[in-house]
């Protein structure tokens, strides 16, 4: 939930909380703490609810529609067969950005002046690297 943030953040979120609420911090607190606890309940009712209903055991995970048709309505024959022509697909796909990415390695390996290319030329008794241009911070 505060992946986002760090310490000084949530310190900072902090204070500004006892700034607002003041002496009632630990109340508000403790009211937000019953709100999480009775959503957590009406969640768990609901699901228990749709459980009867339905005649199978559901979590609460399993109340994404794509989690519950995939539980509840697919056999795996019935995934495998929706699967087997996208696999194909994918395969071909994976296979031309894995080709590409080869391809793209070996033109950047071979455009890498600064590591080889430079450093052969010299070698070899070609001319110099050239010399780095000024830029505008230098002239000021």
């Amino acid at each position: 939930m505060f992946e986002n943030l760090n310490w000084w953040e949530i310190g900072a979120l902090l204070l500004l909380a006892l700034l607002i609420f003041g002496d009632r911090l630990p109340a508000v607190i403790n009211d937000g703490l019953r709100l999480v606890r009775n959503l957590r309940n009406m969640a768990r009712n609901a699901t228990g609810d749709l459980s009867r209903e339905l005649g199978t055991d559901i979590q609460l995970e399993d109340l994404h529609p794509k989690a519950f048709i995939r539980k509840h309505l697919l056999s795996e024959e019935d995934e495998a067969a929706i699967r087997k022509p996208l696999q194909g697909v994918y395969d071909n796909i994976r296979s031309d950005v894995t080709g590409v990415h080869d391809e793209l390695k070996d033109v950047a390996s071979a455009a890498d002046l600064r590591s080889s290319g430079a450093r052969r030329a010299t070698a070899t008794g070609g001319s110099p690297a050239p010399a780095p241009r000024p830029s505008y911070d230098d002239a000021t």
